[in-house]
Formats: structure tokens, sequence, C-alpha cells
């Protein structure tokens, strides 16, 4: 079966994590996207988070809160997603860029407005304290 390599930025504040919805989509995702030829998870997470949000992330001090796999939502039953999920602070101001359309700050109660494997990741955060 195929799999699609992904890595993802985990933002938390006030127990809301920072979620971002691509143009024409109406599905929310966790800021990140596809690991690129050779590049290691922090490589794919300190690129993709500037291209999306305008941001350097620090992933010097980034932390590993763990590794989620799932259906791949749009793609072909079959189809899973891992995604590497890494939380780090990061300087700049953060706004939509690329294919962003906007951003927000979700709770558990929008869970069931994010893809599959980000249901994972709001349990996973839910359970541990961080997400409300």
């Amino acid at each position: 079966m195929p799999e699609i390599d992904k890595v993802a930025w985990i933002l938390i504040q006030d127990g809301l994590v920072l979620s971002t919805r691509s143009e024409g989509k109406d599905v929310w995702y966790l800021p990140g996207g596809k690991r690129e030829p050779g590049e290691t998870d922090l490589d794919t997470l300190r690129r993709e988070v500037e291209e999306e949000l305008s941001v350097a992330v620090d992933v010097l001090g980034a932390t590993h809160l763990g590794t989620f796999t799932a259906q791949a939502h749009g793609h072909a039953v079959g189809t899973t997603v891992r995604m590497a999920c890494y939380r780090a602070g990061y300087e700049g101001t953060l706004r939509p860029a690329n294919e962003i359309a906007e951003t927000a700050w979700l709770g558990y109660a929008d869970r069931y407005r994010t893809s599959p494997v980000d249901h994972l990741i709001f349990d996973h955060l839910r359970s541990a304290g961080l997400l409300r």
C-alpha cells in the first residue's frame, strides 16, 4: 500500500492547536507537509512551515511528539499518511502563504473538521492534557 510521508508542526496556545486550511479545501490540516528526497524530519519541518506560514521554526529546540498513521484524506482507500509531529517555538509573524488560505486555533471540539490522521493527533493531544 502507498504511504505519504509527512511532518507536522504542533503549536499549542491556551489549549488550542494551530491549524491551516488550503485554498479550495474544506478540511483543516496541521501545518507541515511532505518530505522531499534527502530531507530529515527537521529539514522538512523548517521548510514547510516557512513556506506555509512565513515563520522560522526553532528546529534546535524541537521535540518529537509522536508519529501517527491513518488513511490519507482525499486519496484512494489503502493509501496512508505517516505524520511525524514536532512541537517547537518560532520567530516571526504567523501569516498564511502559498496554498494556505487561512489559519485557525482549534480545540478538541473541532476535531471533526480535520483529516483522519489529525483525528489521531487531536486524541493524543487531548489525552496528554494539551488540548481543550
